[in-house]
């Protein structure tokens, strides 16, 4: 009975992608019961495998998310003047819906030419679609009609360089990560009216305060740009959400801080990810990007930082893109293309190998193979395990700074300027 449950949970997800870093938030794509391959293809250009293209102008770096025959997406103008919702039919790529939610009248310039006002991803569940644009507002939409069911402007946090942490769902919350240079903290909002259940700031002494009182850098080196995962400790489900800093673990029912793991690093994007609930890995960011993992137990309580950091690498790290972990090994790309694999228990790397090119973007898994689309355009198709072997390289006309999403057997990738979906005709 239990087996049939899990089979149940599995399929259910076969066709969607709701969320950043897919059905089990790590950017795993479910394997079927059978065994048997979905299907995703592993080679096309403009003119091979390419379903439909839709362009889609703006500077928006979010992931699309997928459920049924609809393709949701969020989008900012490149001022960041507006901010709207975008629905796409699945199988013609056809605008269904397009929404303008947010006008902002002097939205805080970027500072940098990395990120854009839309980089949050949406999150979506049988009803609602949610966006988040960080400060500028948060707001849930009927899947239906796209109507706005509520909205918040009122969530303080001055992202400077622009907001980058996509919402989570929990039980019946919207989860929101707010590591701004002048406040930090998680929000958890009642899904259905947008209430605010409970805030938690950040506990973090950043070291950043000058002799004179002010503060160093102007606060940078309290942002951070990450989302959050879950995992189950003792019977209790931890929100492991990592900010400049510090890692924290928080109860996902109440917002209470449970541990936190201190370091150096500032500015991290990357989702954590699990070695089964034994441990977590992350990202530490800027300064030097590390990679962590921190053990997973019953004695987690206040600053484990000494007690449960089970070992720390450093050497060709990413501060971006979110660590994969495939049969016990890690797999974890740095913004100038080196592959690592890492054995997850130990830390040690096995071998590394370089994609050639600028890597922003979190990859994903499916069919045995891992994805993983660059700054300038192509999309390489690794095969994990010993020898890294490169399967595929595959080039389209623009670049790719946002994840890709994978439902059914097709592939949605978000360039800078188009939504592709691939897959076979």
């Amino acid at each position: 009975m239990f087996l049939s449950l899990c089979a149940l949970l599995v399929s259910s997800s076969f066709g969607e992608w709701k969320q950043f870093r897919g059905p089990t938030n790590d950017g795993i794509y479910p394997a079927l019961p059978s065994g048997a391959k979905h299907g995703f293809v592993t080679e096309w250009r403009e003119d091979k495998n390419v379903l439909w293209k839709t362009p889609v102008p703006g500077r928006a770096w979010s992931t699309p998310v997928v459920i049924d025959d609809e393709v949701w997406l969020s989008n900012a103008t490149e001022d960041g003047s507006e901010m709207s919702a975008i629905c796409l039919d699945r199988k013609t790529g056809k605008k269904i819906h397009e929404l303008l939610l947010f006008k902002n009248d002097a939205p805080e310039a970027l500072s940098n030419s990395v990120n854009g006002y839309g980089s949050c991803s949406p999150t979506i569940d049988g009803e609602r679609v949610y966006f988040h644009f960080g400060s500028y507002g948060t707001a849930a939409l009927d899947r239906k009609t796209a109507k706005v069911i509520w909205e918040r402007r009122d969530l303080p946090c001055r992202h400077f360089r622009g907001p980058g942490s996509s919402v989570v769902l929990y039980k019946e919350t919207l989860i929101l990560t707010m590591d701004g240079i002048d406040v930090q903290y998680l929000a958890a909002l009642n899904r259905k009216t947008g209430k605010t259940i409970w805030r938690t700031d950040r506990t973090t002494d950043y070291g950043d305060v000058e002799a004179n009182g002010k503060i160093r850098g102007d606060g940078d080196f309290r942002k951070a740009y990450t989302t959050p995962n879950f995992v189950t400790v003792g019977g209790v489900t931890q929100l492991v959400s990592c900010g400049a800093k510090a890692c924290y673990g928080y109860n996902a029912d109440t917002g209470k801080e449970l541990w936190k793991v201190i370091y150096k690093g500032f500015s991290n994007a990357p989702t954590p990810a699990f070695v089964g609930n034994e441990l977590a890995i992350i990202n530490t960011g800027l300064g030097k990007a590390r990679v962590q993992a921190i053990r997973l137990d019953g004695k987690m309580e206040g600053d484990i930082t000494k007690s449960h950091v089970e070992w720390d690498i450093f050497k060709r790290m990413p501060a971006r893109s979110s660590p994969l972990v495939v049969n016990g090994k890690l797999y974890l790309l740095s913004e100038s293309g080196i592959l690592s694999l890492v054995d997850a228990k130990t830390g040690e790397i096995e071998k590394f190998v370089s994609l050639k090119g600028g890597f922003s973007s979190s990859g994903v898994y499916a069919d045995g193979l891992l994805y993983f689309p660059s700054e300038e355009g192509k999309i390489v198709v690794v095969k994990p395990g010993p020898d890294l072997e490169i399967v595929a390289t595959n080039e389209l006309d623009d670049g790719f700074m946002a994840s890709p999403a994978l439902a059914g057997s097709s592939i949605f990738l978000r360039s800078k300027s188009h939504v592709y979906c691939i897959g076979r005709p």
